[in-house]
């Protein structure tokens, strides 16, 4: 049975402005680079003397550093499962070039390997 590429192009799709709308919520794009993400700075307030409020801060920071970094490189899978869609290898195993099985990529639309070469 042949891939329904509208289908699987509609699921990414989705997938991109999800990503990209939970992307925007802690980062912005590079003016230089549009596919590359920068996390927003903290609004740090010069008067705080307490540390342990610096330190949540940067806490804070960091942990939209690491889900930034995350949401990013799933966004990229997402973008190159697209591609893959135009280019007319979606749906075939990066390894083998052979087919990736339906229920697969119904669960993961942006998988570039079959079963056996996931690992």
């Amino acid at each position: 049975m042949p891939l329904d590429l509208n289908h699987f192009r509609k699921k990414l799709e989705e997938e991109r402005e999800k990503l990209e709308r939970q992307l925007s919520l802690i980062a912005k794009r590079n003016p230089e680079n549009p596919k590359d993400w920068e996390p927003t700075q903290p609004k740090l307030n010069p008067q705080v003397s307490d540390l342990t409020e610096m330190a949540d801060v940067f806490e804070k920071f960091e942990t939209q550093v690491i889900t930034g970094v995350a949401l990013e490189a799933q966004l990229n899978e997402v973008q190159d499962a697209i591609g893959r869609i135009e280019n007319g290898t979606y749906g075939l195993c990066e390894r083998d070039q052979k087919p990736i099985s339906l229920e697969r990529l119904e669960a993961n639309p942006a998988a570039k390997t079959c079963i056996e070469h996931s690992k």
